[in-house]
């Protein structure tokens, strides 16, 4: 909940990403990644009779009211959740003792999407392990356009 509330928003309205340059690559993410409280049956369709759900209208302006709260509360929640899993993790080049694994993969995937997110508080361990495996991939994170 925390992710998709900071996140998602902030994906759209970058602009930046290829993926959302367009105006209806914006809207089909939208349309298709509901933000919380919302489950995917109460998000998806168009609030029509033949494909109920929410109006795309209502998704976009649930997108605009979270991009415009201020997000120091969950920027809170979220710093200190970073804190903890700078304490869990391993080193700088992986998150296990066994060496880089496909938990590396799917771990630094999820905490790339937390680059798009200005304001976050990395931790030195864990802000480490995100350079170096970003260097590693030759894919680089988000800091540049983060809102």
């Amino acid at each position: 909940t925390l992710l998709r509330t900071l996140q998602r928003p902030r994906y759209v309205a970058t602009g930046l990403l290829p993926e959302f340059q367009q105006l209806d690559g914006r809207h089909a993410f939208i349309k298709n990644h509901q933000l919380p409280p919302y489950e995917k049956k109460e998000w998806k369709g168009d609030g029509t009779d033949e494909n109920p759900g929410m109006p795309m209208d209502e998704k976009l302006s649930l997108y605009a009211e979270a991009m415009a709260k201020d997000p120091a509360p969950l920027l809170e929640d979220l710093n200190a959740k970073l804190i903890e899993l700078n304490d869990i993790i391993f080193c700088e080049h992986y998150c296990t003792e066994g060496g880089f694994s496909m938990d590396d993969i799917d771990l630094w995937a999820r905490l790339r999407s937390i680059t798009i997110v200005d304001g976050v508080q990395w931790p030195t361990k864990l802000r480490g392990y995100m350079d170096n495996l970003s260097e590693l991939g030759d894919v680089p994170l988000y800091d540049d356009m983060a809102l």
